[in-house]
């Protein structure tokens, strides 16, 4: 992604009795937030929790989604008025709370 582009971070921190469907999250829930944010989005990325840093280790997240957008208000704009249709969809998928990151892409 390209320097200065934003970076939306939606991590499912793992834990006992958490649970994640990564089969609708990918077939189901990404394509529908495509599709609501539209052209604000410029790229966007889903990664699976295999391990942590120490040998045996789980990993600390089940989950993590990535969304890239060329500036905060673009996201803001997009995500704002389909906030409540994307949030709704979260129990289809997982009991867990997400925790949400915004960063600046500086490589």
């Amino acid at each position: 992604m390209k320097k200065g582009s934003i970076k939306v971070s939606v991590l499912y921190p793992d834990g006992e009795g958490k649970t994640f469907d990564m089969d609708y999250y990918c077939n189901r829930h990404i394509p529908m937030v495509a599709e609501l944010l539209g052209d604000a989005v410029i790229g966007a990325s889903v990664e699976k929790g295999v391990a942590g840093g120490e040998p045996e280790s789980t990993a600390m997240f089940k989950a993590m989604g990535n969304l890239y957008f060329d500036s905060v208000e673009m996201f803001q704009n997009s995500f704002g008025p389909n906030a409540e249709k994307i949030l709704n969809d979260i129990p289809n998928y997982t009991n867990i709370e997400p925790v949400v990151q915004i960063s600046e892409v500086m490589i």
